[in-house]
């Protein structure tokens, strides 16, 4: 995993990255962190996300996406369903879910420049220790660099 410091939005504009990831709840919620950047930033990529059934535990290890038009450049945005809700404290980022969603992305992406936040690990409550091994393990190969928020 290669990692850099930024803005993951900025440098996908900028032709750093074909595909994006962010995780998401299966709640329909993009209400904080990235995924409400995402949502106002790329309303397209809520409206895939809208598309799925709001509180579906089957979503789990899944992705919706949307192909988004931004400064002459097309960026897919990948919105990985990571964990179940956001609700209370501790750890909301399923472990499997992240193995089974970054296999599909592997397996749909796998000629695409990739980069994503640490997933699962801000309002998640993850350990990135863990998710990123789990990342490195599925994306093995593959061009994907994580990108640590500077604020």
């Amino acid at each position: 995993m290669r990692i850099v410091r930024g803005d993951l939005l900025a440098l996908a504009q900028t032709g750093e990255f074909d595909v994006i990831i962010h995780g998401c709840n299966c709640q329909c919620v993009m209400g904080r962190g990235i995924a409400l950047s995402i949502k106002q930033q790329f309303p397209t990529a809520y409206a895939a996300d809208l598309r799925t059934e709001k509180g579906s535990a089957a979503k789990l290890g899944t992705y919706s996406s949307a192909k988004v038009e931004t400064n002459g450049r097309t960026i897919i945005i990948v919105n990985a369903y990571t964990q179940f809700h956001w609700k209370g404290s501790g750890v909301k980022a399923d472990y499997d879910a992240v193995h089974r969603v970054m296999r599909a992305i592997a397996h749909d992406f796998a000629n695409s420049r990739i980069g994503y936040p640490k997933i699962g690990a801000g309002l998640g409550g993850g350990d990135w220790s863990v998710i990123s091994a789990i990342i490195d393990t599925e994306l093995e190969g593959l061009d994907h660099t994580c990108v640590d928020f500077t604020g």
